[in-house]
Parts: C-alpha cells; structure tokens; sequence
C-alpha cells in the first residue's frame, strides 16, 4: 500500500507537468513563438555551416586571402534580412492585403528586366547584377505570388467552384506571365517551388481536386520540354538515371555530394572537417551545403535540420487551422509550399533522389536574394500569427492571457497559480 501510494505521488507531478505543457502549447502564442525560434535557429545554424563550408573556397578565391569573405557577405544578408523580417512582423494584416498586387508587379517587372540584361549562372539566365551587387527577381516573384494569389482568390472565394473566376484573375495572367518570366531563363528549380506555391493556395482555397490532374500534366510537359531543349538540365538527368557515371564530368558534384555523407557516418568529421570542402565539391557552401552538415555533424546534424522544417511545416499549419481570415490561410499555405518544397527539392537531390536542379536551402545556404526574402516572408507569417485571437493580448502581457487560453482550450482548466 505505501508503494502504491509513492508511485501515485511521484505520477502527479508529471501529469501536472503534462497539463501545464497542453495549456502552454494550445496557448494564443504558440505559433509566434515557433516561427521566431525555428527562424532564428535556422540564420545562426546557417551563418555557422557557411563559414565552415565556404572557408576553403574563399581562400582560393580572395585576393585578400581571407577564410571569411563569403561568410561576411552571408552574414550582412543576415543583418538586412533580419530588418526585413522585423519590419515584415510588424506589418498588420490589412497592410498585406494592399500589398499584394503591387509587390507582385515590381517582382514581375524586376524578372522581365532579366530576359534583356541578366546574367547567367550555371547555364540559368536569373541574375540582376548591378555593379558588385546581384539579385534574383525570381525569389521576390515567389513573396509577390503568395499575397497576389491569397489577395485573388480571397475576392473570389464565393465563386471558386467556377474553373473561369480561379483562371482569369489568377492563373492568367498573373501564374502564367511568372511561369513564363521565369522560364524565359530556364529556371527550372525555381519553377517547380512556383508550381508547389500554386498548388498549395489552390488547395488551401477549396478548389476542385480534378483542376489539379490537368494542372499537374500540364507542368509536367513543360518541364519535359526544358529537360530535352537543354543540354546542361539534360546531363543533370542523365546522372540522375544512372547513365553518366564519370566523376569528372556532370557527375561530380552529386557523387561527391554523396561521398560526403557517406564520409560523415553516424557522428560526423567534426565542424570544421569536411574533407570535400578541399575543392572537390564545387558548392559546398551554397546548392550542397547540405552534403557538409552531413559530413561534419553526421546524422545528428542532419536529422536536426529536417526536424527544424517539420516544426516550421507544423508552425504553419498550426497557423491555417487557427486563422480566421482566408487571406491569411491562403498566403500562409503559399509560404509553408514555399519553403518546405524548395527544402525538400534541395535535400532530395543532395541525397540522390531526386535530379540536381540548382536551388538552395531556405536559410541555411549561402545566397542573398534568398535569405533576405525567405526571411521576409517568415516575418510576415509572424504578423499572422501576432494576429491570431488573443495573441497580441498575450505579447503585451496582459493578465488577460489566462482567460485566452481557457477559451482556446475549453476542455482543460486553467489553474491560477500564486
């Protein structure tokens, strides 16, 4: 009996514990609190994996001989994308909404400025380059497609069940002119992360699951196209099918890739110790910084990073399930598509499973135009979320945070403690 009566005592407390976790995870700030710390996580955990995977490359590079000239330019996108998301979060719902149609025209002016005067970069026309400086219009289309498709289909919203009110305003011409912008430059990584923005506001917004079989066949015709129109996209898909094998030709980078994981084992080199740093993978910094964190942190480091986009995922699904405003569901499933497709398409090609198609890791590779608007547009689900029933009570710190959380989760008692 005294046994039972300790077990019984030492089992409260962590059914206590467990109670007060369900309040705190149910609780009006949740979702805020995810979204910056995952963030956040995400910059140092990227700034840190730069600078190891970047310092040989700099070396060789710079003519001032310094292990830190990618790491600095890396790390003043930072800075600026830590303003952008700042200012992003602090942007009310209503400002979003009167933003949408004209972020999306700059974005799109921006890209046709790329069909004229672009730069190429492994066989993609998709750079601006303005003296030393170099900007990628493409990822602003992407910020400028979530709020123009969210802003679109929210004034449609009685009518989406009508193929021609989702085509006209939305798909033509606002996808299709993107698309078209895009793949004027033969973008294909960045087309497939536009498509799985689409696809997920479509989605979000109740349209017809049969659109989507049509849409689907459709992307894939096109992307059929630039694969045999293109010698560079046509080699990459040759390795990827097993008919090119030479480590000194289109195979390299993905080999090596996978060498360096196999090289990192379960606990990794080291930070710091990545062997195919040493001029054998050509972007162990940027599209194969992956490659390094598996290499030097094994797969500890590796299972982090996925563990950290599955939480941002849940972050933003936390967020549509909780918003009451259907421009804010739409734009937020447009921003999770975003960062969590390109995430995926990233890592599968590092991995070997799917075809190396040239885009970044959202916050963790090298790159401006990418941090700075994948943090913009982080900064803007944080405004959603400052926008959730009760949250902004909540930051504030009013007492009235305990009367919040009953009502959101009515079936647990909220204990006043003294």
């Amino acid at each position: 009996m005294t046994s039972t009566t300790a077990k019984a005592r030492a089992a409260r407390p962590l059914r206590s514990r467990l109670h007060d976790a369900l309040v705190r995870l149910e609780a009006p700030t949740t979702t805020y609190y995810l979204l910056v710390i995952v963030t956040s996580t995400l910059v140092v955990f990227g700034l840190i994996m730069v600078l190891s995977a970047s310092a040989v490359t700099s070396l060789a590079a710079s003519e001032s001989q310094s292990a830190f000239t990618i790491f600095r330019g890396q790390a003043v996108y930072a800075a600026i994308g830590t303003v952008a998301l700042v200012l992003a979060s602090r942007l009310p719902v209503p400002a979003w909404k009167r933003l949408s149609v004209p972020l999306f025209v700059i974005a799109l002016g921006l890209q046709l400025l790329v069909a004229f005067i672009g730069t190429s970069v492994n066989g993609n026309r998709n750079w601006l380059r303005f003296g030393p400086v170099s900007i990628q219009p493409s990822e602003l289309v992407k910020f400028g497609l979530v709020l123009f498709g969210a802003f679109v289909l929210t004034l449609k919203r009685d009518r989406l069940g009508q193929i021609g009110h989702v085509v006209v305003p939305f798909l033509v011409p606002g996808v299709a002119t993107a698309f078209g912008l895009i793949l004027i430059g033969g973008d294909l990584g960045t087309s497939i992360v536009v498509a799985g923005i689409v696809a997920a506001i479509l989605f979000a917004s109740g349209a017809p699951l049969r659109w989507f079989a049509a849409a689907g066949a459709s992307f894939a015709a096109v992307a059929l196209a630039l694969i045999v129109t293109s010698p560079n996209r046509l080699a990459r898909f040759d390795v990827w099918l097993g008919r090119d094998t030479d480590p000194f030709g289109a195979a390299r980078q993905p080999m090596q890739g996978r060498y360096a994981l196999a090289d990192g084992g379960w606990i990794g080199l080291g930070l710091g110790a990545s062997r195919e740093k040493w001029q054998w993978l050509s972007e162990p910094h940027n599209d194969f910084i992956f490659a390094i964190i598996g290499e030097e942190l094994g797969l500890p480091g590796t299972l982090m990073v996925l563990a950290l986009f599955g939480v941002l995922a849940y972050a933003c699904y936390r967020l549509v399930l909780r918003s009451g405003d259907f421009f804010v569901r739409l734009a937020t499933a447009g921003a999770m598509a975003w960062i969590v497709v390109q995430a995926l398409v990233n890592i599968g090609a590092v991995i070997g499973l799917l075809p190396v198609i040239g885009v970044p890791l959202p916050l963790v590779s090298s790159g401006g135009s990418s941090l700075i608007t994948t943090m913009g547009v982080l900064g803007m689900l944080m405004s959603f979320a400052r926008a959730e029933p009760g949250a902004k009570e909540a930051l504030a710190g009013r007492p009235s945070i305990l009367r919040r959380t009953a009502a959101v989760v009515p079936s647990v008692s909220v204990r006043r403690t003294r």
